[in-house]
């Protein structure tokens, strides 16, 4: 999602070009009309407009001297954001509808409003956004710097890191390719069967690799299977050439919407699948450090049946309601997969490594905890161990990051392919680590300060009840609907990271201030973050696919416009209903851990 905020730049500087140098531009606009708007409003807009709260009148005054010292150096646009932001967040902090909130809470409420604004109109690079926290919370007397920086290193950044680790060894070696080629082969050639099996073998390694990458893999071989069977066609000839090429562009246009489709989705099967996930589970825990955590084989179990739905609705949009699309087999179509397979020759040793390395990641993963299907219970290795041996030992120490990072380790140590010297090479060395995505990490800290700060100074229970007192006559399953709806739009135009890390400590106390369990509103927000199917800027998946340039706009809206309202009916029905069943937890009811 770091991709979006710039595509969202590019739009706002097309809309405004040729208007020059202006004084007054849109984000002073945006700034007085903050003003204007949280003077007039009651309490409970302010409430409502929690995604633009502001910074503290102190803060909010040093940075903006800060940036008219430097106002010449900058560009109009950044100008404008940050001045905006600056401008809401002085509001905010002045507002009399705002009095009655603590002064810890006040001020916390200031850095986060900065925050997700800076975030939203990339003012400043999102990484350098993410490191306000360790400035501005000590500085306000919101958190102690080490309170606050010991949320950049955490179990969850390390399972992230570890993870992307493997994923890197995967793609070094190709594995990831062959995997996608055999998948796609074995589904089927015809058209409709073509895009399914696209769309399966995207999300089967979106649930393990990055999103972005998978999509960065899978799309030459969709650009190529699709450029192949339209000379075939072209060839052949056709009676009807207008018909002929309407189905190739609508087969064209599918198959890569399958592949942004297909890795979206497939990333709410795991933990590590997409970042949101990762940030639930990391400030779950920041407000909730008495309750259990969710596991890796738990998150399998709860959020794979709605993979396992999302995946077939998907697949039916694009080829049965947006593009109809033939069902007559394409011999052409296997002959190129077969061909790619080919080329990859046999596995290698390397490779066979790093198949047998990514497995027994996953086994160890999915079987840390206890398996619980109801009458069947299968007790995880994590157990086994603290049984089987005496001493300090407890299976409370364990963690998915554990198993990650020695996972990660391992890769640098198990030897690969000798290089063209004929030197010795382990799976992973450090030139491909250097790969990792640090800026992710940094966000992922940033947030998880945020969550803290908002525990720390209670500004979750007292949004929550706010926000309680808004919606207490809604029925449970509505507001989850509302929820869904709300998290997938505003993630149509900025960071899911970001926006969910803002949200969810709200979300976590207006479910708890209804008297509910804060996996109510917290798990489906976290999945819809992730749905967002209409906009190029919407994921980096999206953007590649449309980056291409054999997609129309249109055609990428009607598509997920149509995936958008399924998904967010599937995931509001599915959490609430089969995940939570899966989890044993009780929706209505709030937990000993989490009550006020």
């Amino acid at each position: 999602m770091l991709f979006k905020l710039g595509a969202v730049d590019e739009i706002q500087q097309s809309a405004s070009e040729g208007a020059g140098r202006r004084l007054v531009g849109p984000g002073y606009i945006i700034g007085v009309c903050g003003f204007a708007g949280v003077l007039a409003a009651p309490w409970w807009v302010a409430v409502a407009a929690l995604s633009w709260l502001g910074a503290g009148a102190g803060a909010g005054a040093l940075l903006l001297a800060l940036l008219l010292a430097g106002r010449k150096r900058l560009g109009e646009r950044a100008r404008n954001a940050l001045v905006a932001a600056l401008v809401l967040a002085i509001t905010a902090a002045l507002a009399p509808a705002l009095t009655a909130m603590p002064g810890e809470a006040r001020r916390t409420l200031a850095v986060a409003v900065l925050m997700a604004a800076w975030w939203v109109s990339s003012a400043i690079p999102i990484p350098a956004t993410s490191l306000l926290p360790l400035l501005l919370l000590p500085a306000l007397g919101v958190m102690s710097a080490g309170k606050t920086a010991a949320n950049y290193a955490n179990n969850v950044v390390f399972l992230f890191m570890g993870g992307f680790v493997l994923a890197l060894a995967i793609q070094r070696w190709g594995l990831h390719r062959r995997i996608a080629l055999h998948i796609v082969l074995r589904v089927g050639t015809n058209p409709r069967r073509m895009v399914f099996g696209f769309m399966l073998a995207t999300a089967a390694l979106s649930m393990w690799i990055s999103n972005t990458a998978t999509a960065l893999m899978m799309l030459p071989i969709a650009l190529a299977v699709a450029g192949s069977l339209r000379d075939v066609a072209g060839a052949r000839g056709s009676g009807r050439p207008g018909q002929e090429n309407v189905q190739m562009s609508d087969f064209t246009t599918a198959l890569l919407l399958a592949v942004a489709y297909g890795a979206s989705i497939g990333g709410l099967g795991t933990p590590i699948g997409t970042p949101p996930n990762l940030s639930f589970l990391r400030i779950f825990q920041i407000l909730y450090p008495d309750a259990p955590g969710l596991s890796f084989g738990q998150w399998l179990l709860a959020m794979g049946p709605l993979v396992l739905v999302l995946l077939p609705l998907a697949w039916w949009v694009l080829v049965g309601l947006a593009f109809r699309l033939p069902r007559a087999r394409v011999a052409a179509g296997g002959d190129i997969i077969a061909g790619e397979l080919r080329a990859l020759g046999p596995m290698g040793a390397a490779e066979r490594r790093t198949a047998m390395l990514f497995a027994a990641a996953a086994v160890l993963w999915v079987t840390r905890g206890d398996l619980d299907f109801g009458a069947l219970r299968i007790p995880g290795w994590a157990g086994l161990l603290e049984d089987w041996l005496a001493g300090p030992f407890s299976a409370a120490y364990l963690h998915d990051a554990t198993v990650a990072i020695g996972v990660a380790v391992a890769s640098f140590l198990i030897p690969g392919e000798p290089d063209e010297h004929g030197r010795a090479r382990a799976l992973m060395d450090w030139d491909t680590a250097k790969g990792l995505p640090w800026g992710i990490l940094l966000l992922f800290g940033g947030g998880f300060a945020l969550a803290a700060a908002f525990h720390e100074a209670g500004l979750s229970r007292y949004l929550g009840e706010s926000f309680a007192a808004v919606v207490g006559g809604v029925p449970p399953l509505l507001l989850v609907l509302a929820t869904v709806v709300l998290l997938t739009l505003l993630t149509e135009l900025t960071s899911n990271t970001a926006t969910t890390e803002v949200m969810l400590p709200v979300l976590a106390g207006g479910a708890s201030a209804l008297g509910a369990h804060p996996f109510l509103l917290m798990l489906p927000a976290t999945l819809a973050a992730s749905c967002a199917f209409m906009l190029p800027i919407a994921t980096p998946p999206n953007a590649i696919v449309f980056g291409s340039g054999a997609i129309a706009m249109r055609d990428m809206v009607r598509a997920g416009l149509w995936l958008n309202l399924l998904s967010a009916v599937v995931i509001a029905l599915g959490v609430y209903f089969v995940s939570a069943a899966v989890l044993g937890v009780d929706l209505a009811q709030v937990p000993a851990w989490a009550a006020p």
